[in-house]
């Protein structure tokens, strides 16, 4: 009886193995692979990348993931106009790769997560047991309340909060909303990184911030202080449903020259990546992107970090995108 019980747990474990091995998930590291990867991603995705690198380097303890938060915009010209060594980049907008990098820097456009615009502040911030999605313009107009946002050439979301404003004036009927909200917010409350409003939101320099929702559900889930308000999907840049309606809202940009501005059009959020034509480690590179596009594993601990992800997908450049890469990607 012990033996056929011994026999039967082995047979278990073995399929257990095989299955597991199968969706990449044995926990058995690769050490046949080694050098780095450079990866820079907007500055609203370092939490999930923080932790994609954690559990990347599980399986290839021998890579180093060299990584840098930013801009989107500022990242992509780092590439074009630097020609820095980039082995992924990952956009807050899948606009930014195509109008900045495609196709001379990069070959292929890939979408994979989506997020909505709410505004953050804190149990301090003036006003905070009041403000809700009704009312917040209000609250931000009033004497003595301090906001901001990102810099909207150097970052998706300053350029999506002032689309925002614009859609906002419509959706509430209230004349020159637009204007009101743009004077009322003085250059020092605009920094080249959304999540650098965070600290400022700690310090009390800031009562409110437009932030991503992901980066807001982070923050909230590590400090009880942090709270935010969750605007209408009319405006929040979050829904397929109003893209019609977002892009009635434009911005001039800051483009790839001075003599071509980049025109931006509201619509919803979509993050996407590529793989800059200035790479190095392009082995490395795939190797890492099959991880983060695998549903049980890179995608996995996105949302669990609480970035919503979608189906993966080509944006532009279907028909470049790597082999290695193309059994992954819609």
């Amino acid at each position: 009886m012990l033996k056929s019980r011994m026999t039967r747990s082995i047979i278990i474990g073995l399929l257990t193995l095989i299955l597991l091995s199968s969706l990449g998930l044995t926990g058995a590291a690769d050490q046949s692979l080694e050098g780095e990867i450079i990866l820079l991603h907007a500055g609203s995705l370092a939490v999930p990348v923080d932790n994609l690198k954690k559990a990347f380097h599980e399986l290839y303890p021998n890579i180093e993931v060299k990584n840098e938060a930013g801009g989107s915009n500022a990242l992509c010209r780092q590439v074009s106009e630097l020609g820095k060594n980039v082995d992924i980049l990952m956009s807050a907008d899948y606009v930014v790769i195509d109008e900045l990098l495609m196709p001379d820097y990069a070959d292929f456009n890939i979408a994979f997560a989506v997020n909505s615009l709410v505004i953050m502040y804190t149990d301090d911030s003036r006003y905070a047991d009041e403000i809700n999605a009704d009312n917040w313009y209000e609250i931000l107009l009033r004497d003595g309340v301090d906001f901001g946002h990102s810099e909207p050439d150097m970052d998706p979301c300053g350029y999506r909060s002032v689309l925002l404003f614009q859609l906002a004036e419509n959706y509430y009927k209230k004349e020159s909303l637009d204007k009101a909200l743009r004077d009322a917010i003085p250059q020092k409350n605009i920094r080249p990184k959304s999540v650098e409003l965070i600290a400022l939101l700690e310090t009390g320099a800031l009562d409110y911030a437009f932030e991503y929702e992901s980066v807001a559900m982070q923050h909230e889930a590590m400090d009880s202080r942090f709270k935010y308000v969750r605007l209408p999907d009319a405006i929040n840049l979050s829904s397929l449903d109003y893209a019609d309606d977002y892009a009635k809202a434009t911005i001039e940009l800051t483009g790839p020259t001075p003599e071509t501005p980049l025109i931006v059009n509201g619509e919803p959020i979509v993050y996407s990546l590529t793989m800059p034509v200035t790479g190095e480690n392009r082995e490395n590179a795939i190797v890492f992107l099959r991880f983060l596009f695998n549903p049980e594993q890179g995608l996995k601990v996105l949302q669990e970090s609480g970035q919503p992800v979608i189906e993966v997908r080509a944006a532009s450049g279907g028909d470049k995108v790597p082999a290695e890469l193309a059994d992954l990607v819609k």
